[in-house]
């Protein structure tokens, strides 16, 4: 004990005593006791060895710096937990809103335009040099203006449709609360505004028509104003649905490429015909069949469809009977082409959809809602597939 005590007390004066050479009078057992009641505080920027504190042992500085990196690894990791669970919350507050755009934008419609656009705008194309940058940018203008009026107008729908969605599609974002109505009434105006804009800096009359004619129906459709609200007239509804996606799509986009990117003459080509054509009888059923899963709501709010007109029954297989009469006229129009390929590939891809449609059509489940909204599902997947086959028609 006296040999521990001796190192840190160290520093008291000497004097010479008689029997040593050097020597050094101890601290009283008072002092002793005292000075070993003393609790340091202290840190590592305080402590500086030096020639005047060499006092301290090494074992004391092991224990000082030891207790300072406890201290520290304690301190970071009550810190972390908290930036964690902070990053991990603004991710998750970001997936979030991306998830509601995503559902508010209806992306089975989104899909269907960007195919459309595409399969139109290749219509245009004669010859492998005319897939060029040129072509490129005005494809990428058309798709980007196309987007933004497309979530306007299912935008525009849902603002008006709030109190039909909580029976029909209770999981949209206004339906369901994620956004609130203001939120939901900037993103159309803003979409709006962009599209316009994007047309604005292309040039293109094609586009910009495109885009007003879409504008102004997808408008009157929804928007609950005197002698507007036309989806709640069924014939009415139809015709709007039918004018964007048959007509409106298929000609405009096509002009768009033809006159405006490749600076050529009008020509409405027989591959163009056949796609109006056929895209017709589809936007009918596509008008008619969206209202199958939704009769409840409707029923409710005065909305006067087909489906609750007729019955679901009996629209389901009008809706299916027309599909496969555009397909049979696609086999036979394939039929007559001059080009071996084509003739084969546009034959055998229609007759394959159509069987596909027939049996899954029979075995579905007209009495489940989940059953009838999966199917429409499958109409627009049959819509992407038909958008594949088109530029091969020739």
């Amino acid at each position: 004990m006296d040999s521990l005590l001796l190192r840190p007390f160290s520093f008291f004066p000497c004097r010479s005593s008689p029997g040593s050479r050097r020597g050094c009078y101890m601290p009283s057992q008072y002092l002793i006791r005292k000075t070993s009641n003393i609790t340091v505080g202290c840190s590592v920027e305080d402590l500086k060895w030096g020639p005047v504190n060499h006092i301290f042992g090494h074992t004391d500085r092991k224990l000082v710096h030891r207790r300072t990196n406890e201290l520290s690894h304690l301190n970071a990791a009550s810190r972390h937990p908290s930036g964690s669970k902070s990053e991990a919350s603004r991710w998750k507050s970001a997936l979030t809103s991306l998830n509601a755009f995503y559902r508010f934008s209806r992306p089975h419609t989104v899909i269907g335009t960007i195919t459309s656009i595409i399969s139109v705008s290749l219509l245009a194309v004669e010859s492998l040099t005319d897939i060029s940058p040129s072509f490129l940018t005005g494809l990428l203008e058309a798709v980007i203006a196309a987007l933004f009026m497309n979530i306007y107008i299912v935008g525009l729908n849902q603002v008006y449709d709030i109190e039909i969605d909580k029976v029909n599609k209770p999981n949209l974002p206004l339906a369901s609360g994620e956004y609130s109505l203001r939120t939901g009434v900037a993103v159309i105006l803003t979409s709006a505004a962009m599209s316009f804009g994007v047309a604005w800096v292309v040039g293109s009359l094609p586009l910009f028509w495109a885009l007003f004619i879409s504008f102004i129906l997808g408008t009157a459709y929804s928007v609950n104003l005197p002698f507007l609200r036309w989806k709640r007239f069924a014939v009415v509804a139809a015709v709007c649905i039918l004018a964007v996606r048959a007509v409106v799509v298929q000609l405009a986009f096509f002009l768009h490429m033809q006159t405006f990117v490749f600076r050529r003459s009008v020509s409405f080509s027989r591959p163009l015909i056949f796609a109006t054509a056929f895209m017709s009888f589809f936007s009918v059923v596509i008008a008619l069949f969206k209202d199958i899963p939704d009769i409840e709501g409707d029923r409710i709010y005065g909305i006067r469809s087909f489906s609750v007109r007729l019955g679901q029954k009996r629209v389901f297989w009008i809706c299916v009977c027309l599909l496969e009469m555009a397909y049979s006229v696609a086999m036979v129009i394939g039929a007559t082409s001059s080009c071996i390929w084509s003739k084969f590939v546009t034959v055998l891809g229609h007759a394959v959809l159509a069987s596909i449609l027939w049996k899954r059509a029979r075995s579905l489940d007209l009495m489940s809602k989940a059953a009838i909204t999966s199917f429409y599902m499958f109409i627009w997947k049959l819509f992407y597939a038909e958008y594949l086959l088109i530029p091969l028609v020739r």
